[in-house]
């Protein structure tokens, strides 16, 4: 072989990987199969990268509502929990007036008193007077 026929050979050689080599995507056929979907084929079609920002949109969507629902639930959890100290606290305050209510009794008082000598207060004997104030 000579020189020149290494030469033609190399340019039907270029020639035939310049045709099938192609800087687009091939087209995907009209219908879409579950193959074209699993295989990702359809992702690097013209349409999806035309459409890009709109996904991309989407996804950012979707964190955000992930998100947000999220914080939603903590807040929901931590409401929860206030309402429950919320109800200790009422229970406590209830026990505890009720307890006060019975230990200022007239009863408990008076037998405070009697068994307390050096106590200046003492029981009255007489009713209590009325005085009426003219306007």
């Amino acid at each position: 072989m000579d020189d020149i026929e290494i030469k033609e050979q190399a340019k039907e050689t270029i020639q035939k990987i310049k045709d099938t080599v192609k800087e687009e995507d091939p087209k995907l056929s009209s219908t879409l199969t579950l193959r074209t979907i699993l295989g990702g084929d359809f992702l690097t079609a013209e349409l999806v990268r035309h459409q890009i920002w709109l996904i991309v949109l989407i996804v950012l969507f979707a964190i955000v509502y992930v998100a947000f629902r999220y914080q939603c639930q903590q807040d929901m959890i931590a409401i929860d929990k206030m309402e429950k100290e919320l109800l200790d606290a009422k229970y406590k305050a209830l026990s505890s007036s009720s307890t006060l209510t019975e230990k200022c009794r007239e009863s408990h008082v008076l037998d405070a008193l009697r068994n307390n000598k050096d106590s200046v207060l003492h029981i009255a004997d007489q009713p209590p007077y009325i005085i009426n104030v003219p306007e």
